[in-house]
């Protein structure tokens, strides 16, 4: 017998492919030697956004970047998340010290905080831009007592500026319920300090440190900034490593997604929506289409 309701509920022509998805890219690592927070991954959300069925697009996850090493390398940027036509720009990499030499931060989704040495600015954030804007700017690094390094930027709010005797701690994240239930997205990365206090990560961000430790890493598949490291007795302190990224995409149930190889995801399905979480691909090069 013919049912107007199960018609209406399995007929996909009257179920629209509209999505939501999110997509945050990775954390910039943090600096070295009192050097600034990392900066939170671009936070960029979108919501009832057509999609059209059997079509590829492109998703990628971008990988947190490597913290700088003390008396070692520098710190590096995120890399970018992708879904369809929409990229959310890497972190900045934190400013930090090296081999005697300071090294200034960079611009990113979320700008990266400055090194102490030197009382640099903090590096831009929404870089490239977009609207809305994807991150905010890192803090200042101070210099004036000892050495105290700035906040990264988070999506939320900028990277806070060190002052003496205290690092910026990183700048606030967002919070969103896509998955389901609410996780705060794409913080910075606290600022590292000389012997004194070092800044705190938010939203994912790793926590600076103000010895020769090593800083905490961003939070996997949040877009958190690492920490950066202190500057005690000897070489100081190395930053941690920025946070990976991840793509959530949230479609109606009556549709199902096929991903290509190098995809890792979890899929749940609560209140008539299939909700898609992408924590890593192994190239840029992956792809999902709906049906």
């Amino acid at each position: 017998m013919f049912s107007a309701k199960n018609f209406f509920l399995t007929n996909k022509s009257f179920f629209p492919l509209v999505a939501d998805y999110l997509v945050i890219a990775g954390g910039g690592g943090g600096g070295s030697q009192a050097g600034g927070g990392g900066g939170a991954g671009g936070y960029r959300s979108f919501t009832s956004q057509s999609l059209v069925v059997s079509t590829n697009y492109t998703v990628t996850v971008g990988a947190g970047g490597a913290g700088g090493v003390a008396n070692g390398s520098r710190s590096v940027a995120g890399n970018n998340s992708v879904f369809s036509t929409n990229t959310a720009a890497g972190g900045g990499g934190g400013g930090g010290r090296t081999g005697g030499s300071v090294y200034g931060p960079n611009d990113g989704g979320s700008g990266a905080g400055a090194a102490g040495p030197g009382s640099l600015l903090g590096g831009s954030g929404n870089t490239p831009s977009t609207s809305p804007s994807q991150g905010n700017n890192g803090g200042n690094g101070d210099g004036s007592a000892f050495w105290q390094g700035g906040g990264g930027g988070g999506s939320g709010s900028v990277g806070v500026n060190a002052t003496p005797i205290v690092a910026g701690d990183g700048g606030s994240g967002t919070a969103n319920s896509i998955s389901g239930s609410s996780v705060t997205y794409a913080g910075g990365g606290g600022g590292g300090s000389q012997g004194a206090t070092a800044g705190t990560g938010q939203g994912g961000g790793g926590n600076g440190t103000n010895d020769n430790t090593t800083a905490g890493a961003g939070t996997a598949n949040t877009g958190g900034g690492g920490g950066a490291g202190g500057q005690g007795s000897g070489n100081g302190g190395s930053g941690g490593n920025g946070g990976s990224g991840v793509v959530i995409i949230k479609v109606p149930s009556t549709y199902t997604a096929t991903f290509s190889g190098g995809v890792t995801q979890t899929s749940t399905t609560s209140g008539g929506f299939k909700i898609y979480t992408v924590t890593a691909t192994s190239t840029t090069s992956e792809t999902v289409s709906f049906a």
